[in-house]
Parts: structure tokens; sequence; C-alpha cells
């Protein structure tokens, strides 16, 4: 499935949260890249800080402008969230503020890098938590490269409101650098206002809907036993298929001559 990248207009919405639970209930290779320039928090918090030493996206950065050692270095910087099978890894993200600045340049280069991963033996697909797009430095390079992007909202109108400003920056953005149309859907997360009733309004479709779930969330976001039995577990290993889903449909409309339309609809 390439890159499935997640991002938020503000606040703190669920895009770790989302991408996390996806990471551990989805039925692939998959590398969770956390790509938030505000800094990665899976590994003070799912993970503890059980983890000794700098590792991740900054050191990965550093790295590379020194070295140019990406290809090499990627591997000793993940860590193994279902060990020892490698089939769930993290790559953590910046720790340090002063990290972001060497990431920033960078982001074209991850953005390939990951991008390859899928023909990769064996190979892997990525998911990047790419945090909210409101901050300096952001992951756009990322997005464009990702066969699916998530907006992730939720449903109240203050966060609709915010969510409809950003998808039209995304749409300018994405238009301006020729990415193909249809990558874009929403992800809504709690109560609030319908699946339907947000789609039409903001003229995007909602993928899926992650419902309230405070005790798997803490679990997710402070450490602790991950129970595949939960409504917010049951829901990320259900995006897994309409995420594929919307891949499929995209690569067999590319393939297509260009008179040829094939619907792209979830």
């Amino acid at each position: 499935m390439a890159i499935i990248a997640l991002v938020s207009a503000k606040g703190s919405p669920g895009v770790t949260t989302s991408a996390l639970a996806c990471t551990l209930s989805w039925h692939r290779r998959l590398v969770l890249a956390e790509c938030d320039p505000a800094g990665g928090t899976v590994l003070a918090g799912y993970l503890g800080g059980a983890l000794d030493g700098p590792r991740g996206i900054g050191e990965l950065a550093v790295g590379e402008l020194r070295d140019g050692n990406l290809e090499s270095a990627f591997w000793s910087q993940l860590v193994d969230l279902d060990a020892p099978k490698r089939e769930r890894l993290l790559l953590p993200g910046v720790v340090d503020p002063a990290q972001a600045g060497s990431v920033t340049p960078l982001w074209q280069r991850f953005a390939d890098f990951f991008g390859d991963l899928e023909k990769g033996q064996p190979a892997y697909d990525v998911i990047a938590d790419c945090g909210r797009l409101q901050v300096t430095g952001p992951p756009w390079p990322i997005l464009r490269a990702a066969a699916v992007v998530l907006l992730v909202t939720r449903a109240h109108l203050p966060d609709l409101s915010a969510t409809r400003s950003m998808i039209r920056a995304i749409e300018r953005d994405f238009t301006e650098h020729r990415v193909p149309p249809g990558t874009l859907r929403l992800l809504v997360v709690g109560d609030g206002h319908g699946k339907g009733e947000i789609g039409k309004a903001l003229r995007v479709p909602v993928i899926g809907r992650m419902p309230e779930d405070r005790r798997t969330a803490q679990v997710l976001s402070l450490g602790g036993t991950v129970r595949a039995g939960r409504p917010l577990m049951r829901a990320a290993g259900g995006l897994e298929a309409p995420v594929r889903a919307l891949l499929d449909r995209r690569r067999a409309r590319l393939a297509w001559p260009a008179t040829q339309e094939v619907p792209d609809a979830v």
C-alpha cells in the first residue's frame, strides 16, 4: 500500500493514536514513521521510554546530512513493536527541537525512501504520522508522495471548520504539484455529526470513524496492554480494507488511458 499519511488541521484529534492503532492491527508489514515536526510521542508514551540512547528520524537526518547514509542506517533506527517478528516497526520522531531543523530539508528524501520500501524484500508499507500541518516545516513531500492521505478530524463544528480550511490548502498544494486526484479522505474521531453529513458538507468522502475509547487511547498514549477486541482497535483494523480498496482503485485508474474514467469513492 506504499505510504498512508495521517494529518490534522489543528489540536489533538487523535492522529498518533489512530496511526498507532492501525499499525498494531493491520495484516501487513508496516513501518510507523513519526513525521510530526513538533516531535514524536510513541517512544516516550506507548513504549514508556524503555529504550536507551537516541534513535529515530532525527538521528537519520543528522547522519544523512553528514554522510548520506540513509539506506544503510535506516534499519538500525527502527523499534520492533512486535518483537522479534519485525512486522510492525516504529521510526521514532524527533525528540529534540533542534533536530527539526535537520529533518525539514530532508522531507523529500524521506518521501522517496519510504515510497521504495514497498519494493523491498521483504516489502513494507509506511504509515506516516504527520501531525498538524499548521507548524513550522510541515512534511508536505510526504503527503504528496502518499497513496492515501487521511485528514483526521473530530466531528464538532469548530474542528470541522478548521478541517474545511485545511482541505482547501491541501487541494491547492496537490493541484500545484500535480498529485493525482482521489488521494484525500477524512477520518472522523468520536461522536458528533454523521459521516454522510460531514462528507457532503466538506466535499471529501469519509473513509471511517474511530470511536471514543478512552481506555484504549490511554494505553496507546501512555503504555499498557493493547486488547484487540476493544472498540478503537476493531475500528482501526476495519480501516485496512477500505484503504486497500481505495489504493487499488487509484492504481487501476492511473493505469487506464486518459480517455477512460474509473469511479473513485469509498
